[in-house]
């Protein structure tokens, strides 16, 4: 589904905001990211056909919710997580595929079974953009928050003709549930570098809570 421009215009908007703000890019693991599961909640193709948003800003979802009334903005902090997609030598990958999904502020995926007892109408859930002739992309999504049995993550899942599909996960670095997540538990101290979250606080005014800096790094 096209991006529709005024969409557009707000992610750029916050790519510039980002762009003042005076503190190093954190470079990128040159370990490529680990391959994992889709998990249970990956929305599939005849879900995402019923038309919800689906682009790369989740905070915003077109149209009204359920009983007729317009729609909020997602709860929780706003994030924008961009970077480059690369290879392990450091190569951008311009046209790939990225997506990313993950549960909303209540712990609820946007998944025909995913649902819990209470729902952020206001929160796509799921979103998909390509990167650039650079390599770059950028998501405005929240911070991940925690759900009975996992650490706050989000689910990647990367497509290319030059290294096919890559799925993996990203963790908030140092968030204390790491400990007693077992899918990060399995991850090597190498694998757990090439998926960290590092969040950092947005300047005063900025529209996001969060920003994270993140190189996803895919194999040949």
């Amino acid at each position: 589904m096209p991006h529709r421009p005024h969409r557009r215009r707000v992610l750029q908007g916050l790519g510039a905001a980002v762009a003042v703000i005076a503190f190093p890019a954190l470079a990128g693991s040159r370990d490529g990211l680990p391959r994992m599961t889709d998990g249970p909640f990956y929305p599939p193709l005849d879900y995402r056909a019923r038309g919800i948003d689906w682009d790369a800003d989740l905070t915003v979802v077109r149209g009204r919710a359920p009983d007729g009334q317009p729609r909020e903005r997602a709860v929780g902090e706003h994030l924008d997580l961009h970077g480059r997609v690369e290879d392990v030598n450091g190569r951008p990958v311009d046209a790939a595929t990225i997506e990313i999904w993950q549960c909303d502020a209540y712990g609820s995926y946007r998944h025909p079974r995913g649902a819990g007892r209470r729902v952020d109408e206001g929160f796509q859930g799921f979103g998909s953009t390509v990167s650039d002739a650079r390599g770059g992309y950028r998501f405005r999504t929240i911070r991940p928050v925690p759900y009975p049995g996992r650490a706050p993550h989000i689910h990647v899942k990367l497509r290319h003709a030059s290294f096919g599909e890559v799925t993996s996960q990203l963790f908030v670095t140092g968030e204390p549930g790491n400990a007693g997540d077992i899918l990060y538990l399995d991850l090597s101290e190498a694998d757990r570098s090439a998926t960290e979250l590092r969040l950092l606080r947005a300047p005063p005014g900025s529209p996001v809570v969060w920003l994270v800096d993140r190189d996803l790094i895919v194999g040949a």
